[in-house]
């Protein structure tokens, strides 16, 4: 019984230094941005491969991406992705544009066993993928994104607006109008079981993830079959021994609200790996 019990009070002890301290692992969801930066001077390497079904057509991605951690509570970075598209057995692939990101933590309350945190995002996607690929436009984001941490319960909460640029029309004196995005994420997670840092920790999760989209046009021109809003929900897991991490998800639409005719989304699947050094 005591051996029990000092067992316990130690892994509780590990998981509270590892909670509040700036070296903890960064818990954040699948689909959507959570507050979490990395420790001063700090890397992540980060790879990721999604995929995308849409009817008779689907689109894979893969990316690398590298963040570094300028103070405890700044962090930059840069994706790298390769996509492979396919319709109606056309498939098209090649590097996508590069994105780079920004993440300010602005705020922290710590107490025990418990971490709340808030930050400002940045990101920039840009005009430099394969023409077949890349979208060609450069367009940013910004947003906020809210977390809890404790030792059995997260809860996240973001929302972001990305500008997208337009673009022009190929033998035309026009330009595309793209509507701009708002992004909604609700998030939550548990974990059954607390065990000691060392050893592996398992996190399931949970996201209500809402899309929002203005239409597109040409001057005061607005297509019919653009814009419009949909919602997701999303299970996952996240398994994590130390500073390494594995994440897998799915996005399952459970509302579409698309204006004209436009082809919803099946599914979305994503699976991350995380290295911290």
């Amino acid at each position: 019984m005591v051996i029990k019990f000092q067992r316990r009070a130690v892994i509780a002890v590990t998981l509270v230094y590892f909670l509040l301290s700036d070296n903890a692992f960064a818990h954040d969801p699948i689909f959507s941005p959570g507050p979490h930066v990395l420790f001063k001077d700090g890397v992540e390497i980060h790879a990721e491969f999604s995929k995308e079904k849409k009817a008779e057509s689907s689109e894979d991605e893969r990316a690398i991406a590298v963040k570094y951690g300028i103070t405890g509570d700044w962090v930059i970075g840069a994706e790298l992705p390769y996509q492979i598209s396919e319709e109606e057995n056309i498939t098209e692939s090649g590097v996508g544009d590069v994105v780079l990101s920004s993440k300010y933590r602005f705020w922290r309350e710590d107490s025990l066993g418990e971490q709340s945190s808030v930050a400002f995002i940045t990101q920039v996607k840009l005009d430099s993928g394969n023409e077949r690929i890349g979208s060609g436009t450069t367009d940013t984001m910004l947003g906020f994104a809210y977390g809890y941490e404790s030792l059995k319960w997260y809860r996240w909460a973001s929302m972001r607006y990305r500008f997208n640029q337009d673009s022009s029309i190929p033998s035309s004196q026009f330009e595309l109008e793209r509507g701009d995005r708002w992004f909604v994420d609700l998030a939550g997670g548990y974990r059954f079981q607390v065990n000691d840092y060392l050893e592996a920790d398992t996190v399931w999760l949970l996201e209500l993830n809402g899309e929002f989209a203005e239409r597109s046009g040409i001057g005061d021109l607005t297509f019919a079959d653009s814009g419009g809003s949909r919602w997701f929900v999303s299970p996952g897991v996240m398994w994590t021994l130390r500073n390494f991490a594995f994440k897998a998800g799915v996005q399952i639409p459970v509302r579409n609200n698309l204006n004209g005719d436009q082809t919803a989304t099946d599914y979305r699947a994503r699976i991350e790996f995380e290295w911290h050094l």
